[in-house]
């Protein structure tokens, strides 16, 4: 015994002794006494709280309870032996014995393709406190013991339950079907009481093996206890119930109840304790300074969380029925489509919880995060495009020709800058190719430049709801980061901005160039890529036309003929078009020493046709040189060399059809003749036909040339311009766009496969996607302040574009699910592959080839700090100007909808809101121009949920704000869809956004993305969210306070 400032004047023994404590509250001693009948001793303590922490560090002291440890550790150390001990005789055996015994063989857990391996829910009863007195708030953690590597890993924790000693968790344990967990891998479960709630005391993470876990001042240990996976899956009641046990193994501290978790069956009893005891079982959840990326989504700012949740109360009002989303069960998890899905999927993260319904019911919800392939593959294919497509527009400047000297320094200078950008494009294309590590963008990686064409923090966050009563449902929404160009920055705007500017002043710069539209560059662009798609084309049936010649195969000559016929005609439709006759004019004046001739009325388009008609010869087609230099040019020479094309293919026609009508009277003599004579003058006769027709295709292909050289150069003079008026804000626009372009694609893409994978088995879903095309709607949360207005610039411009995509779905032909990209700039073709059971399943319009059309559409909505400023003290009219130009696409889709399908297409259709009373409802929201209406979000989400459409959300880097809204729409949907008890909306809420629930991942690292952050003050995010709490008379002094101080300091 020992005062604070003194030696020790005594020292206690303590055996076989035990304390006695008063129970009074004023009272603070504690009475040591002892078997062997020596005195008691008296010991009194400054407090109440000192008394009973003595009380207890007395106990635990004891012999006896040191003798207890002891022998725990002893009884671990036995267990621990007894499994090493067959590792450990391999090594005194014949190595011929030791590779016949292989590697150590675990027994699997039989499962269904593609769900869970095990999952379980944990509740926990006659839990017993260090004091009597103290009300227990706790939390289980989950860790494993894996069977080969006998180390512990922690998994997970369930959310904080406060104030009961019987605590039920609403979060339970799930395991990924990649987990390696076998039979014999043991689970143990350790329950801890929280005492400092106000700190973020509980984390969940996979530690390293040569990391100790930091100590947790905030928390006390309770018990823990350990069970074998395989006890579990093969009790009969699927139902294990353990004693809780101090460290020291010798002091029972409450039982844990252990409940096996399949999701195809429902779940009774203990109803009547969850109902009863709602009032007094809190649960708390702590919020993390970030969210997970990998969509277990929490947040941090309860200001927005106030600005989301004013749509819980439209929502209990409306109850709006969200169709399409339900799908058989063996829709969710056929074996069929697990190969394609595999292939743009991985690394899932599945989150189960239980929560009641309103008839005391039990319903069971799986949350799964995944991410996706798709972030690197998608833009590695588009960038490889974009260098294929820059590659041929330079080898079309240079094969212009001959210029005058003031549009050859031009042509230099752009070629020049195309040449840089093309290197830029194949060194970004190079380091994304060794990329190696994970498979999406973390948000700290946003501003790297070898990154810039990734999306970021892109994932699938799927909502597997199992109702008592209901149909399984699935809820899909697409997370990613909104589509931006970070590394470029957002000095001078977004794209939106850059855009309009860009134009304006392309405009005024006519006395260096020619100015031609936006619309007609863009028609040149696709001159080029029609020319570079049917020249092939007509040339390869042309030559399967002379080889059925050669054959003498009549079926297979008109076969060729048609083919040919089709094609030459889409070739000489294309270039019916004024453009290219005033380009070849403008090329020639960039001659040098050119002379006009008087210039010449072009005819119409009828006469031109009747030129094709009337000529059938192929000796009154004149052949043209190519565009004279250092002479007249006759402006109708153009027409001439085009019609060309049209009078050889009826050249060509014509003698076919006389071949076969020869054919067809000649076998009519020949089959009264000698049989063997009829077979010589086949022969004959097909070497006649090659002979015949051979100059005519010759004929048709030279013309052909001469129209594709010259709409090629007249094309390529027009590109020419645009780039020359603009350099070098022009190319850099360019990869702007193709960045932000990047990045919206990758999304769409993995939500178009997603949503077809799972709607496989809807036909009305199937005819409104090849009918009407598929909506994909995007929730932004982006604020109008600041950098963030020009992200949302980028996002608008990007998501615009991508009305330029189709989607085809084809066969797949191999193992390689991954989706082919074809196609130029402003016009790609994403070919999506199924597998032949798959594909078998779609409408036969899709299985032909039909394109399918998307729809995008973006509202937007800031709902942090900087909105709060934008409103107060900026603009809000790009966020205005964004949903109203929206809201009109989406009504153009709707009309379509209602156009094309039939009435009973949507078995909800005419349920309690109609999308027409959603649609009005909709504009006169965005009309009311209302600050932080996220009425906006609530009712853009339930049109496209109803339309059968991908949802999207989308903030900076797809954290904080696109987790409160995910999770707070997830809740709604329980809510309104599937009964969820209406105590129970806050908790639901609160289990799905806190941090401590999400298993797997580093304590050193970032929850979301990934940055180190162990040096970082915990409070870093909450300043923003402390002046959000300020009213906005307080912020308004505030401002002036400061830019008053200002004033002052510089004068």
């Amino acid at each position: 015994m020992k005062n604070k400032s003194s030696e020790a004047s005594e020292v206690v023994i303590l055996e076989r002794c035990w304390v006695v404590e008063f129970r009074s509250k004023t009272d603070v001693s504690i009475i040591l006494k002892f078997q062997s009948g020596e005195p008691d001793l008296y010991l009194e303590a400054a407090s109440k709280s000192d008394c009973e922490a003595w009380a207890v560090a007395l106990g635990e002291a004891n012999s006896e309870g040191l003798r207890n440890k002891i022998q725990q550790l002893r009884k671990l150390i036995m267990e621990i032996k007894e499994e090493r001990t067959s590792d450990e005789a391999r090594q005194f055996l014949p190595s011929s014995q030791v590779d016949t015994l292989g590697e150590p063989q675990f027994t699997s857990i039989q499962r269904i393709a593609n769900e869970p391996k095990l999952e379980f829910s944990l509740a926990c009863k006659g839990l017993v406190a260090a004091t009597r007195d103290r009300k227990l708030n706790t939390f289980i953690q989950v860790s494993v013991v894996h069977p080969a590597e006998h180390i512990l890993t922690r998994y997970s924790s369930t959310e904080i339950v406060e104030g009961t000693r019987d605590p039920l968790f609403l979060t339970g344990v799930t395991f990924p079907p990649e987990y390696p967990i076998y039979e014999e891998t043991k689970i143990k479960l350790t329950v801890y009481d929280v005492k400092d709630k106000s700190q973020d005391t509980v984390r969940t993470s996979v530690l390293p093996d040569h990391k100790e876990p930091r100590a947790d001042t905030g928390r006390s240990f309770l018990g823990c206890t350990t069970f074998r996976v395989g006890d579990l899956v093969k009790s009969k009641e699927q139902q294990l119930t353990l004693t809780l046990r101090t460290s020291d193994g010798g002091k029972t501290v409450g039982t844990i109840e252990v409940n096996l978790v399949k999701m195809g069956e429902f779940e009774d009893g203990e109803m009547d304790h969850i109902t009863t005891d709602a009032q007094d079982q809190k649960f708390l959840c702590f919020l993390p300074l970030k969210s997970c990326s990998c969509g277990f989504l929490s947040a941090t700012c309860a200001h927005n969380t106030e600005n989301l949740e004013r749509m819980t109360d439209r929502r209990a009002k409306e109850e709006c029925a969200l169709v399409r989303e339900c799908t058989a069960p063996e829709g969710l998890s056929g074996k069929d489509n697990l190969p394609s899905l595999n292939a743009v999927l991985k690394n899932p993260i599945c989150k189960l919880y239980r929560f009641p319904t309103s008839d005391n019911k039990w319903m069971r919800i799986r949350e799964q995060m995944a991410e996706t392939t798709l972030s690197f593959h998608v833009p590695k294919e588009l960038i490889n495009l974009h260098i294929k497509e820059d590659m041929r527009r330079n080898q079309e400047l240079k094969d212009l020709g001959e210029l005058a000297p003031h549009w050859d320094n031009m042509r230099k200078s752009v070629i020049a800058h195309c040449d840089q950008m093309l290197s830029m494009y194949q060194d970004t294309l190079a380091e994304l190719g060794k990329h190696t590590g994970s498979s999406f963008k973390s948000s700290c990686s946003k501003g790297e430049k070898t990154l810039e064409f990734i999306p970021i923090n892109l994932h699938l966050q799927r909502m597997h709801v199992h109702s008592p009563r209901l149909k399984d449902a699935l809820y899909d929404v697409i997370t990613v980061g909104a589509p931006a160009a970070h590394f470029q920055g957002f000095k001078n705007g977004g794209l939106r901005k850059l855009l309009s500017k860009f134009e304006a002043e392309r405009r005024n710069t006519g006395y260096q160039c020619i100015y031609y539209s936006p619309e007609n560059t863009a028609k040149a662009k696709e001159v080029l890529s029609n020319i570079n798609h049917l020249q092939p084309l007509i040339s390869s049936h042309a030559d399967l036309l002379l080889n059925s010649a050669s054959q003498h195969s009549p079926d297979s000559l008109k076969n060729s003929l048609k083919m040919l016929s089709e094609k030459t005609e889409l070739f000489v439709h294309a270039f019916k078009d004024q453009l290219v006759r005033s380009a070849l004019l403008a090329l020639y004046t960039a001659r040098p020493g050119c002379v006009l001739k008087k210039p010449a009325v072009p005819r119409s388009s009828a006469e031109e046709g009747d030129d094709l008609k009337h000529q059938d010869h192929p000796s009154q087609i004149k052949r043209q040189d190519s565009i004279p230099h250092h002479s007249e040019y006759d402006e109708e020479e153009w027409d001439r060399v085009w019609a060309n094309v049209g009078k050889s293919l009826n050249c060509v026609i014509a003698m076919v059809d006389r071949l076969l009508e020869k054919d067809n009277s000649s076998k009519i003599k020949e089959g009264e003749s000698d049989p063997s004579a009829a077979d010589c003058k086949v022969l004959h006769a097909g070497g006649d036909w090659y002979e015949q027709l051979y100059p005519l295709v010759i004929t048709l292909k030279d013309c052909m040339g001469e129209v594709v050289t010259r709409a090629k150069q007249s094309m390529a003079f027009v590109l020419l311009q645009e780039l020359a008026c603009g350099l070098p804000q022009c190319l850099m626009l360019t990869l702007r766009r193709d960045i932000v372009f990047s990045q919206a694609l990758a999304g769409l893409v993995c939500g178009f496969i997603i949503k077809l994978h799972t709607s496989l088995h809807d036909q009305g879903f199937l005819q409104q996607l090849h009918t009407v095309g598929l909506l994909v709607q995007y929730e932004g949360l982006l604020s109008t302040y600041s950098e963030e207005a020009g992200m949302l610039e980028d996002m608008a411009v990007g998501i615009s574009d991508l009305q330029k995509v189709m989607f085809k779905v084809i066969e797949a032909k191999s193992e390689d699910f991954l989706p082919i990209i074809t196609g130029r700039r402003e016009h790609y073709v994403i070919e999506v592959q199924l597998p032949a059971k798959m594909f078998e399943l779609l409408p036969q319009e899709i299985k032909e080839g039909k394109l399918l059309r998307m729809y995008p559409v973006l509202f937007n909505v800031g709902i942090n700090e900087q909105q709060t400023l934008a409103e107060r003290f900026g603009d809000t009219t790009l966020q205005e100007n964004i949903n109203q130009e929206n809201l009109e696409l989406l009504k153009e889709y709707y009309n379509l909808f209602t156009e094309k399908m039939p009435p009973d297409c949507l078995p909800h259709f005419q349920e309690q809101n109609d999308l027409k009373g959603l649609l009005e409802n909709l504009h006169q929201n965005i009309q009311a121009k209302r600050r932080k209406n996220v009425e906006i979000m609530w009712l853009a989400a339930t049109i496209c949920r109803k339309l059968n459409g991908v949802r999207f959300t989308c903030c900076k880097s797809a954290k904080d704000r696109t987790s409160m809204s995910v999770t707070l729409e997830q809740c709604s949907i329980l809510r309104d869809e599937h009964q969820l008890h209406k105590d129970f909306f806050i908790r639901a809420l609160d289990c799905m956004r806190s941090r401590q629930t999400q298993g797997a991942l580093n304590e050193s690292d970032d929850p979301e993305t990934g940055c180190l952050t162990d040096n970082k003050p915990t409070s870093r995010h909450f300043y923003p969210v402390a002046l959000l709490l300020v009213s906005s008379h307080l912020l308004v002094v505030w401002l002036i306070l400061s830019l008053a101080l200002l004033l002052a300091k510089y004068q």
